[in-house]
């Protein structure tokens, strides 16, 4: 295969089966006992936040390469108008700031700033005025994503990521933008997620992926360079979604290009190694099925301490933030092992609390997602505190899972009480993000791993 970043994903999740060594007990790292009692070990000043982005919750949707996508996959849902954020977004705002959020987390959709090579879309800024200035009132400080994968339709027909005029047109948008919004001292997130942003692009526009690994690198340093020209105390960064038992190999060649133009590692966090099934043949071609969905992937929680152990090692004393975190759930159903959002919730901020208890400089934990929303080419998976039924539901009425309760005493009270116990325990090492969680295993007290 001629693109060497997709066979560095491949093979980095193979290789990391080969490294997998017996957990040792004599390494492992036992539970602190936190000061802080009753209450979470997290702190006061910890920034509590919730995460959306633009395409996947707005509707009302403007040309954009992912239009085309979805055109070209009939066998995708329609886009619809997603949970139709444009139009109830000061209803949601007022959900993430009855949670406590300190942070709520949006896309500035280029596609719909910029319907034309050109021409700029007043309206469209006027949109996100709005939204930002009713974010600010609810007391929550913005987080901006600038690119979350998403371009306008004219863009693609030039090639997208494949023409070479790609990195002025992203600037000269992403410009505008700050310049409009650094006035509200806002959190900046340049490129989401670039390794799957390429990938996307790969299957969908075959796009080589080595040179649109050097063009996302490009624009985010000059984006972060003139962001703190216009906003000289602005914290930026370009959020990694972690892979579990292959970061170094998935994310380090982006990291060797921006790791020194992070303000903060933001860090996004979902599933635990899924070891490659020897002997396992079931499809036609002699490979192994993939999961019917993102629910049916592993769920590790204490996965997310090895993450934030992984860049807190990379980059000593920077500030780490969890920019998403989640789990999925199949419309909504009740998964078959039990597990529910508010179990996996509190599990996720125990690990935190651990990670920050062993001296990892975590600032800030942003849940994914506020409500349901189209994730890129399916409603399917359910990621919200509060649900939305956006196929059977035509009023798209926000219910609220059992996790938002949960989120909300939490912040409140600053994360879990020192004597919680995880409902999930920690899995067999080898299970969870190898070698690291073999090599320096942590324990909750009397635990006994999970399957």
């Amino acid at each position: 295969m001629r693109r060497r970043l997709h066979r560095l994903v491949l093979a980095g999740l193979a290789a990391a089966a080969t490294l997998l060594p017996v957990a040792s007990a004599a390494h492992a790292t036992p539970a602190l006992p936190s000061p802080q009692g009753a209450h979470g070990g997290l702190g006061p000043d910890f920034l509590w936040g919730v995460a959306a982005s633009g395409f996947q919750s707005e509707g009302h949707a403007p040309d954009s390469n992912w239009m085309h996508y979805i055109d070209a996959n009939p066998g995708w849902d329609r886009y619809r108008n997603a949970i139709d954020f444009r139009s109830r977004y000061q209803t949601d705002i007022a959900l993430a700031a009855g949670l406590g959020s300190k942070v709520f987390r949006i896309g500035i959709e280029w596609a719909r700033l910029q319907p034309e090579p050109g021409v700029w879309d007043e309206e469209g800024f006027a949109f996100y005025d709005r939204v930002i200035d009713d974010i600010v009132a609810n007391g929550m400080e913005p987080m901006l994503t600038l690119d979350h994968w998403v371009y306008p339709g004219w863009a693609a027909d030039r090639g997208g990521w494949r023409d070479e005029h790609m990195v002025a047109d992203w600037l000269a948008n992403a410009r505008k933008v700050v310049d409009r919004y650094t006035s509200r001292n806002p959190v900046w997130v340049t490129v989401n997620e670039p390794v799957a942003y390429i990938m996307h692009e790969v299957r969908q526009n075959d796009t080589d992926a080595d040179e649109m690994l050097d063009r996302v690198a490009q624009v985010h340093n000059e984006i972060y360079d003139y962001i703190h020209k216009v906003q000289p105390k602005a914290l930026v960064t370009s959020n990694v979604g972690y892979v579990a038992g292959a970061e170094s190999q998935v994310n380090g060649p982006l990291m060797e290009r921006i790791g020194d133009k992070l303000d903060f590692i933001g860090v996004d966090y979902y599933f635990g190694y899924e070891p490659p099934k020897s002997n396992a043949v079931d499809q036609p071609d002699g490979s192994v099925a993939q999961p019917a969905g993102m629910w049916d992937l592993p769920i590790r929680p204490e996965g997310i301490y090895y993450a934030l152990q992984h860049y807190s090692r990379m980059f000593p004393g920077k500030p780490l933030w969890v920019v998403e975190n989640g789990m999925p759930t199949d419309n909504g159903k009740p998964r078959p092992d039990g597990y529910t959002r508010s179990d996996h919730l509190r599990d996720t901020v125990y690990w935190l609390q651990r990670a920050k208890a062993d001296g990892m400089n975590l600032i800030g934990y942003n849940y994914w997602s506020l409500t349901d929303n189209y994730e890129w080419g399916s409603f399917a998976p359910r990621f919200g505190l509060y649900t939305v039924d956006v196929q059977t539901d035509p009023s798209l009425t926000r219910k609220p899972t059992d996790a938002v309760d949960t989120y909300r005493q939490i912040i409140t009270v600053g994360g879990v009480p020192s004597g919680y116990e995880p409902v999930r325990f920690p899995s067999d090492c080898k299970l969870v993000d190898p070698p690291a969680s073999c090599e320096n295993p942590v324990t909750v007290p009397a635990a006994v791993p999970a399957p």
